[in-house]
């Protein structure tokens, strides 16, 4: 079982639905509309001022999850760093997907990062989560030219709606 972390607008979200891959639980970290998309699956919503800090809420977000059997945990636009305390109860089961060919432009403006310093190409990476940002082994990456620089953005995005969903199918037939 899969659960997602979401922090957006929940268009990875959608791809892991639409590719039917069975997510059994989708938690946040604010009230976002990625939550909408999750229909009539278990969520919740983990806000940090409602902790102590960042590793008594990942505790209890861990625990959530694990809760509703989640075995892995696919980060769809999360943006805060997880902790040792999550890391720890999923170990190497945490993917995220990011609009880089890390390790060139991690970080939370990966797209902008790359017009920036001029590449003729960027792309989507699949890798696992670590407690460095953008740092996790990677596992799979599809290349998307930058020009026309108009469309990028979306023809990120749809790379990662199609990358994401196939390396999270392949990675539930290997449990």
């Amino acid at each position: 079982m899969i659960g997602v972390l979401v922090s957006g607008s929940g268009t990875n979200l959608q791809a892991l639905l639409d590719n039917e891959l069975p997510v059994s639980a989708v938690a946040a970290n604010v009230e976002c509309r990625a939550l909408a998309r999750a229909r009539e699956l278990p969520t919740a919503v983990f806000p940090l001022r409602a902790y102590s800090d960042r590793a008594a809420r990942d505790t209890a977000m861990a625990h959530w999850l694990q809760e509703h059997g989640v075995e892995l945990v696919v980060c769809a636009g999360y943006m805060h760093l997880l902790t040792p305390a999550f890391l720890a109860r999923f170990p190497q089961r945490i993917l995220n997907v990011h609009p880089s060919l890390l390790p060139a432009f991690p970080g939370a403006h990966a797209i902008d990062d790359a017009l920036v310093a001029g590449v003729e190409t960027t792309g989507v990476t699949v890798h696992h989560v670590d407690a460095g940002l953008d740092t996790g082994e990677i596992v799979a990456q599809r290349e998307v030219r930058v020009e026309p620089r108009e469309t990028l953005e979306v023809r990120i995005h749809a790379a990662e709606h199609e990358l994401l969903p196939q390396i999270v199918s392949e990675l539930c037939l290997v449990h």
